[in-house]
């Protein structure tokens, strides 16, 4: 992999999140469709109810199947109209976003997909309180219906990134006669109004959409496509190669994307990516509590190691919670040190003779089959100082968030896909107070605080003003280390030669209205 490339490629592509297009692109006559394309993935779908599903596979089912009245352009991070015939309109004091539907949208059920579709939704969202409602309840105030296809949502406060929170899955808007008011329903496939729709699903086994013939867009390139779930990444190269399925999706092998790009059956796609992993600290757990100790970590732990001895150049080391590409990054955290490393510890009490002995815990699945090894690179770099004895330790993720959510590992890996594609989402739910504690981080600092509030009350997205901000948050970032930044992935898939329509972008989406056979 060519680093310089996919990083210049991030770049370009995040500095577009600003320019939200003024109106759809106009369609173009679509080639005749092809029969069928089989997706592998080693994901699973957890909960297939937009207001509690929270985890990015399920919404890429989402993204495939149920529209919000903003989507992303595919290939791009600019925002366009989706459900809504047009961007919104905007009040003066920027705390009111009115928003026009498209005439004639129905949902599968044959009911309309209108305002009053819409204020049903945000209310469920909001009532029901699941996993990724804080997307819509830290930010909307209410919702009203002006007619029948005008919907109007008032804020609490103004923020220069609502329009991206519009294209988030809690957004998506839902038929209240095929979804309960009152409760989740997981297991239900009836989605929104989308590309395709789903016909069958067998849990970790098979999700069979087919193409939506009542879509108001460009019509799918492929009619049905079948996602096959394996349970591993060797199981699902096995099945790439031999042909039994069209393309291998999130996730394979560092080593099998080396191996495969020399398969001339095969195509190997990258694209720019806004993954990102780091250590989480609990800020209220002694001696994580002092800033020090947090700063003499990050300054042991040796981020080009873990990039080329784990994922064989397919990751970047980074140097901040904001991702490389993104407007505002900059490399806030020093490079390794380990001397420095030692003289911190130092003056937090520990030396050779009085080691910091600490816990570092992962899930060895979930982030995939290379968790462990990263893990255990980390523990090396932090013994390396020979100021530090490091236990590892892990649980399955289920159990792994049972500890995140009662603050019982002092440190431990996480991985962040966006919610939106701002700064704010790389750092707010880390760095704020009250926000942290739903890490696990349980970190709070008035001035990091102060930080976070004046950037998302900015009124220009990408003004200098709010450059500044975000600049000046992540130097903070790098002396208070909430959390310590480690590495940031790029998106990888693998083809059959005859498959055309690959579309890579920050949304981290894989586009399947997209794809085809040639």
């Amino acid at each position: 992999m060519v680093r310089a490339k996919t990083i210049l490629a991030l770049a370009s592509l995040f500095l577009l999140v600003g320019m939200l297009a003024a109106q759809c692109p106009p369609a173009s006559t679509p080639a005749a469709p092809s029969s069928q394309l089989i997706i592998g993935t080693t994901d699973k779908v957890t909960d297939l109810d937009p207001a509690n599903s929270y985890d990015f596979h399920t919404w890429e089912i989402h993204h495939n199947t149920a529209d919000t009245l903003l989507v992303y352009k595919a290939g791009t991070t600019d925002l366009m109209p989706g459900l809504a015939e047009a961007m919104p309109s905007i009040s003066s004091d920027g705390l009111e976003y009115t928003f026009k539907l498209r005439p004639n949208l129905k949902f599968g059920d044959g009911t309309p997909c209108n305002a009053e579709a819409v204020k049903w939704t945000i209310d469920r969202v909001t009532r029901l309180e699941g996993d990724p409602n804080w997307l819509v309840t830290s930010f909307v105030k209410e919702v009203t219906v002006v007619d029948d296809l005008t919907v109007k949502f008032v804020l609490l406060d103004t923020i220069p990134y609502f329009p991206l929170l519009v294209a988030t899955q809690p957004y998506t808007p839902l038929s209240a006669k095929s979804y309960s008011a009152d409760q989740f329903d997981p297991d239900n496939t009836s989605g929104g109004v989308g590309a395709y729709k789903i016909t069958k699903w067998e849990r970790d086994i098979e999700l069979v959409l087919d193409a939506n013939p009542d879509y108001y867009g460009t019509p799918p390139k492929t009619s049905k496509v079948i996602v096959k779930y394996f349970k591993d990444a060797t199981t699902m190269r096995l099945a790439v190669e031999k042909g039994d399925i069209d393309v291998a999706w999130k996730t394979l092998l560092p080593t099998d994307y080396v191996d495969l790009k020399k398969n001339d059956k095969l195509n190997v796609i990258e694209g720019p990516g806004a993954y990102i992993r780091y250590l989480c600290f609990n800020c209220t757990t002694a001696p994580f509590d002092n800033s020090t100790v947090r700063q003499a970590i990050s300054l042991a732990v040796n981020r080009d190691n873990v990039c080329t001895k784990v994922f064989q150049g397919t990751h970047t080391p980074l140097y901040s919670m904001v991702p490389m590409g993104m407007w505002s990054h900059t490399d806030s955290f020093p490079k390794r040190d380990l001397d420095q490393a030692k003289t911190l510890l130092g003056e937090a009490g520990y030396s050779a003779d009085k080691k910091l002995v600490m816990d570092l815990w992962y899930s060895p699945t979930h982030y995939g089959d290379t968790e462990a090894d990263v893990a255990a690179l980390l523990k090396a770099d932090l013994e390396e100082t020979g100021v530090i004895q490091v236990t590892l330790q892990n649980t399955e993720w289920a159990t792994y968030k049972e500890y995140q959510n009662a603050g019982s590992m002092p440190v431990f890996l996480l991985g962040w896909y966006p919610d939106y594609l701002d700064p704010d989402n790389y750092t707010s739910p880390f760095g704020e107070s009250g926000a942290s504690d739903d890490m696990g981080i349980f970190y709070s600092n008035q001035a990091m605080d102060d930080l976070l509030v004046k950037g998302r009350s900015e009124a220009e997205l990408r003004g200098e003003a709010r450059k500044k901000i975000y600049e000046d948050l992540q130097t903070l970032w790098s002396t208070e280390v909430p959390t310590c930044p480690l590495f940031q992935g790029a998106l990888l898939v693998v083809t059959q030669a005859n498959v055309d329509g690959i579309m890579l972008d920050p949304s981290m989406f894989l586009h399947y209205y997209t794809i085809y056979k040639k």
